[in-house]
């Protein structure tokens, strides 16, 4: 948790002749906090909640049940109470970089390079991207926490190129478009779910037992021409994919 500075101290205030119960203002208090960025992990205890704001353990446990049934926070017995960790929304139908993702869901986004070079890749990319391929492989995070593994493989003329530039936290599909001017017309994507492989499970720091989300991805430029072949895998604890249906009449 943040260390509260005597500025943002003073900021948190109730006030006592507000028709709105305390518990309701305190309930909008601490989301507010929540979302500053103030409470980032574990909110503070209930007395000290109550030294605070000069009020009951009553209206604090009031404030605090509220935000627990809503989900915004989550109680662990004799630990303290605790900000759930946020789940990545990717919702499908537009082709967007996971750095994106992350920023509009208001987190830091961060990538480790793992390897990249040629490679002679299996039969099946060797039909899309050629032989051999340019491959690179990288880690990503969001607030310093890894959600992905990403594996993504070139034509080996566009993945030399890419190599050029900053691949190990730049964002590829920015660096595709702006610098190489590569135009994306369309993708294709799968979504399935499996256990992680061993060999991979140490760089999500989840078990080797762990399921994840594999997401593969092949994104074409505007002549048709396959740009890019992707494979990845999402903590189905931090990530998930979303999209928006309507239902028409039959005509």
């Amino acid at each position: 948790m943040r260390k509260l500075t005597k500025e943002v101290l003073y900021a948190m205030t109730l006030d006592q002749k507000n028709p709105i119960p305390l518990h309701v203002q305190l309930k909008y208090e601490i989301e507010k906090q929540i979302q500053n960025g103030n409470y980032k992990t574990k909110i503070p205890s209930e007395r000290e909640i109550m030294e605070t704001y000069s009020i009951s353990r009553t209206t604090v446990r009031e404030a605090i049940s509220q935000l627990v049934y809503e989900g915004i926070l989550e109680k662990k017995h004799g630990k303290g109470t605790f900000v759930p960790m946020k789940s990545i929304q990717d919702w499908l139908g537009t082709l967007r970089s996971t750095t994106n993702i992350i920023k509009k869901m208001g987190m830091k986004p961060d990538a480790r390079l793992i390897w990249h070079g040629i490679v002679t890749p299996s039969k099946n990319i060797q039909d899309l991207c050629g032989n051999p391929a340019y491959y690179i492989k990288r880690v990503r995070y969001a607030d310093d926490k890894p959600i992905a593994i990403e594996k993504q493989y070139y034509p080996l003329e566009i993945g030399k190129k890419l190599a050029k530039y900053d691949i190990k936290k730049g964002t590829l599909y920015d660096l595709l478009e702006n610098e190489l001017n590569i135009n994306f017309s369309v993708a294709e994507q799968v979504i399935t779910s499996d256990r992680i492989p061993k060999e991979e499970a140490k760089h999500l720091k989840v078990p080797e037992d762990h399921s994840v989300l594999i997401t593969e991805r092949m994104t074409y430029d505007t002549e048709g021409e396959l740009v890019e072949y992707y494979e990845a895998y999402f903590r189905s604890d931090m990530y998930s994919f979303n999209i928006q249906l309507s239902r028409k009449k039959n005509s």
